[in-house]
């Protein structure tokens, strides 16, 4: 095991190759980790387990099913979420490989395109961490700037305008989710990181994204950015009024988009 990982997440990751080298003796020939941990943005409490585990062939999905239903028992937080893939499918363009077995907050799915893209296998090229198997720079992951750059504002122009679009119906349930925190959080560092990829090549962290608007925007979009980083790491609210803040939020998302 990697010494220099969060113990909590040392722990889970032993937990999960002991239960997978039981049920499915040598499926997994290596296992890494990448989102926050590979952006050296992890928070405990906070932050998922972002993993990519890579096997030779087609794993059973009833064994996988087993597999994560035994962990979550051990593990119940933070959540174990990934994807299973092979050493050929990480070298060639994601898009262009085959749908497979994925786990979210718990939940498998056998026949999933989850997090097979390519910020997916940018995160994991430049500062993914080994757990088993060779070196993260062995495995020869796909990389295409241009393509990432492109995606990024597809992204931005489809899944991000529609999140403002549908926030902004005050009564909707998305409406209802963006007086949350989490939704505070995740928008506003959301659209700033898809931003900075555009600006700078690099997939960021949400914290990166953060110092990133400050410096970039204008003064009075400050205070929602600070909220959003004030909800990852902890301390009373910049904003007394969540009618307040929900409005600063789409401004401030908007204005991103905008750009």
């Amino acid at each position: 095991m990697i010494t220099s990982l969060d113990d909590g997440v040392s722990r889970v990751c032993d937990a999960y190759l002991e239960l997978a080298d039981r049920h499915v003796p040598g499926l997994v020939g290596g296992l890494y980790l990448q989102g926050s941990i590979a952006l050296g943005d992890y928070r405990p409490g906070k932050s998922d387990i972002d993993f990519v585990a890579v096997v030779d062939e087609r794993p059973d999905a009833e064994l996988l099913r087993r597999v994560h239903a035994e962990l979550r028992k051990r593990h119940a937080r933070p959540f174990f979420d990934g994807l299973y893939v092979t050493r050929e499918d990480l070298r060639r363009d994601p898009e262009k490989t085959p749908a497979g077995p994925s786990v979210h907050r718990w939940r498998f799915t056998e026949e999933s395109r989850a997090e097979r893209h390519l910020v997916t296998w940018h995160v994991l090229a430049r500062g993914g961490v080994a757990v088993r198997g060779p070196s993260v720079a062995e495995l020869g992951v796909h990389l295409d700037p241009d393509a990432l750059a492109h995606r990024t504002r597809e992204n931005m122009a489809t899944y991000w305008t529609r999140w403002v679009a549908n926030s902004s119906r005050p009564l909707s349930s998305w409406g209802i989710a963006s007086f949350s925190d989490h939704q505070t959080s995740w928008g506003a560092l959301g659209v700033t990181r898809l931003r900075q990829t555009l600006a700078t090549g690099e997939i960021a962290s949400k914290t990166a994204a953060g110092e990133y608007a400050l410096e970039t925007f204008d003064e009075r979009w400050h205070r929602i950015v600070r909220e959003a980083l004030r909800i990852r790491t902890g301390g009373p609210s910049l904003h007394r009024n969540r009618f307040r803040r929900r409005a600063d939020l789409l401004a401030y998302m908007t204005m991103v988009l905008e750009k």
